[in-house]
């Protein structure tokens, strides 16, 4: 759907290109990590809360709720009203305090629906704001993980899908920029698929926790007021039921050990896609791949022919940003000034932007993958020039027939000489090996020299 005039007016005047150039790419994390999702979700944790703690502590005045305040309670603990965050943001503007805000709506949304004021007094009951806040912040990010991680299920996919479509497409490898033994484009490209399968298990395995226990930690007014209650279970209860797992020791704030362990799982995922996009463009620019052309698409100002890896680029570079945060977050997250400081809460509002580019930079990795194809003429033209990489089949050769010295025979017959085939057939006859060998190493060709490449390529696949 095009975007309207006045749309496209504040795309232009945006200061992050997170929500100017690139806000089509980073909209499906709109909905969950925006100013509005936060207040969104602390309306609802604020709900739950009240909820559970009319049913665990029944013997508060105001606990029995009537059907239509349950109803409504029930209702903003769901979905609150498309207008939640704007009248949030309203009260805000008068107090000055965004989660004392929070709790104003949810109390006059209550009062709308007939709560008695002893109800009302129940909302935000024992609460100090980061235990809306730190709940608030693990629902998003927990659902932000699985977001991402669908649509790095699919990039890896399509990693898989390439291994296996050129599981045998021979490739001259490169160690130190250097021809070196072959491989195959499709073992290469396993290679990706296995590393972001690991790393996307770590980030999935980090467990997301939130705390429930009041202004420093230690249910001082729960107990002050109602010490016979087992407040701790009661706050356990709660947190698990928003399936998160309760953290009991805490200050003021959960101390965010978790999120930095959720960001620096997800910059490890980023460092493999930056390796990929970096061996993807060199192997562009090598000519192995080609890139399909995308009609009226221009690739340079004034180079008519250029079709430049634009895709690859854009991911590398929004990789890039998203870890420069990703980093500092987990740096910065878990040090927080004896009970609490109030530095955690502007860096955390700025998860979303380094979701963001995460995001934008895995659809243009999905964008470059769906263009490239193999060159296969280009790949065996470089191998048919590159007899010199044979050198450690025969050295081994000579190894494993007891021969002294086979690496040092090759070595001073190949390095740094440009070596034919009738060159290296000439060595291999020269040398101490029955005839049925050397005529298997003199069968042998750079192409043929892969190894085990086509089986590894063909044995990946997703657990």
């Amino acid at each position: 759907m095009p975007a309207s005039p006045s749309d496209a007016v504040g795309a232009l005047e945006a200061l992050s290109p997170i929500d100017g150039r690139y806000a089509s790419a980073a909209a499906p994390l709109r909905a969950l990590l925006s100013e509005a999702a936060l207040i969104r979700e602390r309306v609802r944790v604020e709900a739950q809360w009240l909820l559970h703690l009319t049913g665990a502590v029944p013997q508060l005045p105001g606990a029995a709720l009537s059907a239509a305040v349950r109803e409504r309670a029930q209702q903003l603990a769901a979905a609150p009203d498309a207008g939640a965050a704007a009248a949030v943001k309203a009260v805000e503007a008068r107090i000055n305090h965004d989660v004392k805000a929070v709790e104003y709506y949810v109390r006059g949304q209550l009062a709308a629906a007939g709560a008695s004021p002893a109800t009302l007094e129940l909302v935000h009951f024992g609460c100090t704001s980061e235990d809306i806040n730190n709940l608030a912040y693990a629902r998003l990010l927990q659902a932000a993980r699985q977001l991402l991680t669908g649509v790095l299920k699919a990039r890896i996919d399509e990693l898989v899908a390439l291994a296996h479509r050129y599981a045998e497409s021979a490739m001259l490898a490169r160690t130190h920029g250097q021809a070196a033994s072959p491989t195959t484009l499709g073992k290469e490209l396993a290679n990706f698929a296995a590393r972001l399968m690991r790393a996307e298990s770590r980030w999935g395995a980090v467990t997301i926790l939130g705390k429930w226990n009041g202004a420093v930690g230690n249910f001082n007014a729960h107990a002050g007021t109602l010490p016979a209650v087992d407040w701790p279970a009661v706050a356990r209860a709660f947190v698990e039921s928003l399936g998160l797992e309760y953290n009991p020791y805490t200050t003021q704030i959960e101390p965010h050990d978790w999120i930095a362990e959720y960001c620096d799982a997800l910059a490890a995922i980023n460092v493999v896609l930056i390796d990929l996009c970096r061996d993807l463009w060199g192997y562009i620019s090598l000519g192995y791949l080609r890139q399909r052309t995308v009609a009226g698409e221009v690739g340079s100002s004034t180079m008519p022919h250029k079709v430049n890896p634009i895709d690859f680029e854009n991911a590398e570079g929004n990789l890039g940003l998203a870890n420069a945060l990703l980093r500092h977050f987990g740096e910065k997250l878990p040090v927080s000034r004896w009970q609490r400081d109030l530095t955690d809460s502007t860096v955390l509002r700025n998860l979303g932007v380094a979701l963001g580019h995460t995001l934008i930079a895995w659809s243009a990795l999905g964008r470059g993958l769906a263009r490239i194809e193999a060159d296969a003429a280009r790949m065996t033209s470089d191998l048919a020039d590159s007899w010199e990489v044979l050198a450690e089949a025969v050295q081994t050769a000579l190894r494993a027939a007891g021969v002294p010295d086979g690496y040092e025979r090759l070595k001073d017959f190949s390095r740094g000489r440009a070596i034919d085939a009738r060159a290296l057939g000439e060595f291999i006859d020269g040398l101490p090996l029955p005839a049925a060998e050397k005529a298997r190493l003199r069968a042998l060709t750079p192409a043929d020299y892969t190894g085990l490449a086509a089986a590894l390529a063909r044995g990946i696949c997703r657990p």
